[in-house]
Protein backbone atom coordinates (compact mmCIF):
# COMPACT_ATOMS: atom_id res chain seq x y z
CA UNK A 1 0.00 0.00 0.00
CA UNK A 2 1.55 3.27 -1.12
CA UNK A 3 1.11 6.61 0.62
CA UNK A 4 1.27 9.90 -1.27
CA UNK A 5 3.87 12.29 0.06
CA UNK A 6 4.29 15.96 -0.82
CA UNK A 7 7.83 17.09 -1.63
CA UNK A 8 8.46 20.83 -1.57
CA UNK A 9 11.68 22.41 -2.81
CA UNK A 10 12.55 25.56 -0.93
CA UNK A 11 15.33 28.07 -0.78
CA UNK A 12 17.59 27.66 2.20
CA UNK A 13 16.72 31.00 3.79
CA UNK A 14 14.99 32.24 6.89
CA UNK A 15 11.21 32.06 6.96
CA UNK A 16 10.56 29.71 4.05
CA UNK A 17 9.60 26.75 6.23
CA UNK A 18 7.34 28.97 8.33
CA UNK A 19 5.67 30.22 5.15
CA UNK A 20 4.88 26.68 4.03
CA UNK A 21 3.47 25.56 7.36
CA UNK A 22 1.43 28.76 7.71
CA UNK A 23 -0.01 28.28 4.22
CA UNK A 24 -1.06 24.74 5.06
CA UNK A 25 -2.53 25.79 8.42
CA UNK A 26 -4.57 28.61 6.85
CA UNK A 27 -6.05 26.03 4.49
CA UNK A 28 -6.84 23.53 7.29
CA UNK A 29 -4.35 20.98 6.00
CA UNK A 30 -2.95 18.85 8.78
CA UNK A 31 0.67 17.71 8.72
CA UNK A 32 1.02 14.17 10.08
CA UNK A 33 4.73 13.58 9.42
CA UNK A 34 7.59 15.56 7.94
CA UNK A 35 11.26 15.51 7.12
CA UNK A 36 13.58 18.31 6.07
CA UNK A 37 16.83 17.72 4.21
CA UNK A 38 19.05 20.55 3.12
CA UNK A 39 22.08 21.50 1.12
CA UNK A 40 23.85 24.86 1.07
CA UNK A 41 21.41 26.29 -1.48
CA UNK A 42 18.05 24.57 -1.07
CA UNK A 43 16.06 22.18 1.04
CA UNK A 44 13.56 19.43 0.44
CA UNK A 45 10.58 19.28 2.74
CA UNK A 46 8.74 15.97 2.66
CA UNK A 47 5.26 15.89 4.16
CA UNK A 48 2.48 13.41 4.82
CA UNK A 49 -0.72 15.48 5.00
CA UNK A 50 -4.42 14.75 5.27
CA UNK A 51 -5.36 16.58 2.04
CA UNK A 52 -2.69 15.89 -0.57
CA UNK A 53 -4.26 17.55 -3.61
CA UNK A 54 -5.32 20.63 -1.63
CA UNK A 55 -1.80 20.97 -0.23
CA UNK A 56 -0.27 20.68 -3.68
CA UNK A 57 -2.63 23.31 -5.06
CA UNK A 58 -2.22 25.93 -2.32
CA UNK A 59 1.55 25.54 -2.18
CA UNK A 60 1.85 25.94 -5.96
CA UNK A 61 -0.44 28.98 -5.79
CA UNK A 62 2.01 30.46 -3.26
CA UNK A 63 5.01 29.97 -5.53
CA UNK A 64 6.47 26.73 -4.21
CA UNK A 65 7.76 23.92 -6.41
CA UNK A 66 5.80 20.85 -5.34
CA UNK A 67 5.84 17.21 -6.33
CA UNK A 68 4.02 14.11 -5.16
CA UNK A 69 5.87 10.85 -4.60
CA UNK A 70 4.85 7.53 -3.15
CA UNK A 71 6.28 6.15 0.06
CA UNK A 72 5.59 3.17 2.29
CA UNK A 73 4.55 3.56 5.94
CA UNK A 74 5.50 0.64 8.17
CA UNK A 75 4.27 0.31 11.74
CA UNK A 76 6.64 -1.26 14.25
CA UNK A 77 6.75 -1.59 18.01
CA UNK A 78 8.45 1.43 19.54
CA UNK A 79 11.24 -0.54 21.16
CA UNK A 80 14.92 -1.20 20.70
CA UNK A 81 15.58 -2.99 17.43
CA UNK A 82 12.33 -2.07 15.68
CA UNK A 83 14.04 -0.21 12.84
CA UNK A 84 16.87 -2.75 12.65
CA UNK A 85 14.43 -5.61 12.06
CA UNK A 86 12.71 -3.80 9.20
CA UNK A 87 16.04 -2.95 7.61
CA UNK A 88 17.17 -6.58 7.89
CA UNK A 89 14.05 -7.65 6.01
CA UNK A 90 14.78 -5.09 3.30
CA UNK A 91 18.45 -6.06 3.12
CA UNK A 92 17.57 -9.74 2.66
CA UNK A 93 15.33 -8.76 -0.24
CA UNK A 94 18.24 -6.76 -1.76
CA UNK A 95 16.27 -3.52 -1.75
CA UNK A 96 17.90 -0.12 -1.28
CA UNK A 97 16.55 2.55 1.07
CA UNK A 98 16.59 5.89 -0.75
CA UNK A 99 15.47 7.79 2.35
CA UNK A 100 13.37 7.37 5.45
CA UNK A 101 11.96 9.23 8.43
CA UNK A 102 9.83 8.24 11.39
CA UNK A 103 7.35 9.35 14.02
CA UNK A 104 5.77 7.85 17.11
CA UNK A 105 1.99 7.63 17.28
CA UNK A 106 -0.10 9.11 20.09
CA UNK A 107 -0.14 5.96 22.21
CA UNK A 108 3.64 5.77 22.23
CA UNK A 109 3.41 2.02 21.72
CA UNK A 110 4.26 2.00 18.02
CA UNK A 111 6.42 3.95 15.66
CA UNK A 112 5.70 4.62 12.01
CA UNK A 113 8.62 4.43 9.60
CA UNK A 114 8.21 6.22 6.29
CA UNK A 115 10.37 4.75 3.50
CA UNK A 116 11.21 5.43 -0.11
CA UNK A 117 12.81 2.33 -1.66
CA UNK A 118 14.35 1.74 -5.06
CA UNK A 119 11.92 -1.17 -5.59
CA UNK A 120 8.65 -0.14 -3.97
CA UNK A 121 6.43 -3.09 -4.96
CA UNK A 122 9.11 -5.62 -4.03
CA UNK A 123 9.53 -3.89 -0.67
CA UNK A 124 5.81 -4.20 0.06
CA UNK A 125 5.90 -7.91 -0.74
CA UNK A 126 8.98 -8.51 1.43
CA UNK A 127 7.53 -6.56 4.36
CA UNK A 128 4.17 -8.29 4.15
CA UNK A 129 5.86 -11.68 3.91
CA UNK A 130 7.58 -10.90 7.24
CA UNK A 131 4.22 -9.78 8.72
CA UNK A 132 4.95 -6.07 8.99
CA UNK A 133 1.92 -3.79 9.11
CA UNK A 134 1.83 -1.36 6.20
CA UNK A 135 -0.35 1.67 6.80
CA UNK A 136 -2.52 3.73 4.47
CA UNK A 137 -2.54 7.54 4.47
CA UNK A 138 -5.98 7.47 6.09
CA UNK A 139 -4.63 5.36 8.93
CA UNK A 140 -1.63 7.66 9.39
CA UNK A 141 -3.92 10.69 9.51
CA UNK A 142 -6.06 9.05 12.17
CA UNK A 143 -3.15 8.33 14.51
Amino acid sequence: MLVEQIAVFLENKSGRLAEITSTLAKNTINIRALSVADTADFGILRLIVDKVEDAKTVLKENGFTVGITNVIAVEVADKTGGLASVLQCIQQAEINVEYMYAFVNKTGENAVLIFRFDKMEEAIKALQKDNYVILSRDTICSL
